[in-house]
């Protein structure tokens, strides 16, 4: 068998080769054609993963499972992860209307995350965010211990679309998002409609996504919003406060 054949099987077949400096040289005594050798380093040198990054701005590069702000530019320019936190406390208002009116006005039902600004801070009016999904497992939830997003027991995420853009109200220790409402019609769980910030995304790479908001964020406290449950109750609360898990992010300050 020529030379020829010898790196054409190289090229065609993965593998994984020993070609440490000393396994080169034996290579070579044992009369391996340098052809051959050269092959066999290019084929690992192609195959070989490259190393996850949890800062790289180039969103080719991998990184762990997660929501990314990308932060400022040129050689500056960063990925900054944005860790999750669950909303679990839930606040009223509106109840002396709801009183007043016998049940016509609506309670506000509100969801509380605490602190009053988020760790991650960006500039850009309208900023830049990567989505990376847990591919191989066709979720952002499968497990904590490799970085991937956890959404809740049985929970299968694929895409932004199941995450909804928000704007938070800034009390003194703690950030505020209205989560749904109810009278006496009725109750509503979720976030309102008119309460969402309408955000666009393309994918750009197997689980990999770009996300940018359709508008310019003004300056305050943000997070992209997952609803995990809705909390069960009686009387006034029988439409529950749903637990959600968000990703929070401040823009400008």
């Amino acid at each position: 068998m020529g030379d020829e054949a010898v790196i054409a099987k190289i090229k065609a077949t993965p593998g994984q080769f020993d070609l440490s400096t000393d396994q080169i040289i034996a290579l070579k005594q044992q009369g391996v054609p340098s052809g051959v050798i050269a092959a066999m380093l290019a084929t690992a040198s192609a195959t070989a993963a490259p190393a996850a990054s949890i800062d790289s701005p180039d969103w080719r590069v991998p990184h762990p499972a997660g929501i990314y702000l990308l932060k400022g530019e040129g050689a500056a320019a960063a990925m900054a992860r944005i860790d999750p936190t669950t909303a679990n406390q839930a606040k009223t208002g509106g109840m002396l209307g709801y009183m007043m009116t016998g049940g016509l006005a609506s309670i506000k039902m509100k969801s509380v995350i605490p602190n009053a600004h988020a760790r991650i801070h960006g500039t850009a009016a309208r900023p830049e965010f990567y989505f990376y999904f847990d591919e191989a497992n066709s979720s952002l939830s499968h497990g904590a211990n490799t970085g991937s997003f956890i959404a809740g027991p049985a929970v299968t995420i694929t895409s932004p679309n199941e995450f909804s853009l928000i704007r938070f109200d800034v009390k003194a220790n703690r950030r505020e998002a209205r989560v749904g409402s109810f009278n006496i019609a009725g109750s509503k769980t979720g976030i309102m409609d008119k309460d969402r910030i309408a955000f666009s995304y393309d994918r750009v790479a197997p689980g990999v996504f770009r996300v940018r908001p359709d508008a310019d964020l003004t300056p305050g406290e943000y997070g992209f919003l997952y609803s995990m449950s809705a909390g069960s109750g009686s009387g006034l609360y029988a439409g529950g406060v749903m637990s959600a898990r968000v990703y929070d992010f401040a823009i400008g300050g």
